[in-house]
């Protein structure tokens, strides 16, 4: 089953609330996270800001880098 826009937006929004925050909580900037993913600090923003999105292997880099399921980044879940 595929989500509607609406699914889909509320997800991205999650997903851009909980980047910031763990970005925040490890003390870490946008640009040591993009160093991380090979991408620039604007690629960080732009998640953060819900203007872009990371690809599937960034997810996955991200979830074992903040040691959270990609589940939770994306808001699927709260654990």
């Amino acid at each position: 089953m595929f989500c509607n826009q609406k699914c889909y937006n509320l997800t991205m929004m999650r997903f851009c609330e909980r980047l910031k925050e763990l970005r925040i909580e490890k003390e870490i900037s946008q640009q040591e996270l993009g160093k991380l993913l090979n991408v620039s600090k604007m690629a960080v923003s732009h998640w953060e800001k819900g203007h872009s999105e990371p690809s599937i292997s960034q997810l996955i880099i991200l979830s074992n880098f903040f040691q959270v399921s990609v589940d939770y980044l994306v808001g699927k879940t709260d654990l």
